[in-house]
């Protein structure tokens, strides 16, 4: 769907917020905390941005978009070309970071992972759990929206590194009652302290995350060849141990979404129905990887000589 853009505004130091609408007046889709949307920047460009307004808004989708002169040019563009007036196709949303029914949260969010963290604070403060929420940041201008989740009370710590140095994330975590789930989202550093600071307080069936890049990946084996046969014609394809399930589909005229190519966006995601999914995304839970009825063809492999695909030549993914 195209929607376009009818604000914008600075968030911090670095970071506009962008809010979409449709042009027809119609509703937008229904969506819950964690979820995101596929912004199509331009040809071959798709980057996805946290929903981090409100979920009752059905008129309007609000994104934050951090500048990142190092990246691979998406978020430079969109701080160029994304002005009021301006026209996007969009799709989703989807959510792979979903708000889970609790009563106690923790929060932890660094820098724009801040965006998907909001709507779950305001879930919170509507069910009347127990919350808390630690943000940090390079520096207070650099972190958005910190002016308004202050306003929200002693809940709520602001940490800028400058000021305060690193997040004291043992303290943090030395408070966690039983039953508090922990979302945390933001730069890899922080989740690999969070992940490892979890596991050694045995915390990780509580710990969510939802990650910008790819995990490191573990050391396994050489690649092999395998078959993936599609599920509504019972064409098998070979997929060669250099080059990816989505290489493969494409060559065959599958149009699957995609756009990190990493595992981490979740764009491309596609059902199983047989055969059993090596699984290197950085996205799936343990109990997900152990059903293996879904897999990210665009980094993930087969154990099996044959994976069976829930997709057919032409069909849009």
């Amino acid at each position: 769907m195209n929607l376009t853009v009818s604000g914008r505004r600075d968030v911090a130091t670095g970071v506009i917020e962008l809010v979409l609408r449709r042009d027809d007046g119609q509703a937008l889709a229904v969506w819950a905390p964690g979820a995101h949307i596929d912004f199509i920047v331009g040809p071959g460009v798709v980057r996805q941005y946290s929903l981090c307004g409100s979920p009752a808004d059905r008129a309007h989708y609000r994104i934050a978009v951090l500048r990142e002169e190092a990246g691979r040019g998406g978020s430079v563009a969109i701080h160029a070309d994304a002005h009021i007036g301006s026209s996007f196709e969009v799709a989703g949303p989807r959510n792979n970071f979903a708000l889970e029914p609790a009563d106690s949260y923790l929060f932890i969010a660094g820098g724009i992972g801040i965006t998907p963290i909001i709507p779950m604070v305001s879930a919170a403060v509507a069910s009347d759990a127990d919350w808390r929420l630690l943000y940090g940041g390079r520096q207070r201008t650099s972190m958005a929206y910190a002016e308004e989740l202050e306003q929200l009370g002693p809940r709520v710590s602001i940490r800028p590194q400058d000021v305060d140095g690193l997040l004291d994330l043992d303290a943090v975590l030395s408070r966690c009652v039983a039953g508090t789930l922990i979302y945390c989202c933001g730069p890899e550093p922080l989740l690999a302290a969070v992940e490892d600071r979890c596991e050694r307080r045995q915390l990780m069936s509580s710990l969510r995350l939802e990650r910008f890049q790819a995990r490191q990946p573990v050391v396994g084996g050489v690649d092999t060849d395998f078959e993936v046969e599609l599920g509504s014609t019972g064409q098998v394809l070979s997929v060669p141990a250099d080059r990816s399930i989505l290489d493969v589909l494409r060559d065959y005229g599958i149009d699957v979404m995609s756009s990190c190519e990493e595992g981490v966006c979740g764009s491309c995601e596609i059902p199983v129905c047989s055969g059993i999914p090596d699984h290197r995304d950085s996205i799936l839970t343990d109990e997900e990887r152990e059903a293996g009825d879904r897999m990210m063809v665009c980094v993930s492999r087969s154990r099996s000589a044959r994976l069976c695909l829930d997709v057919k030549p032409g069909e849009p993914r």
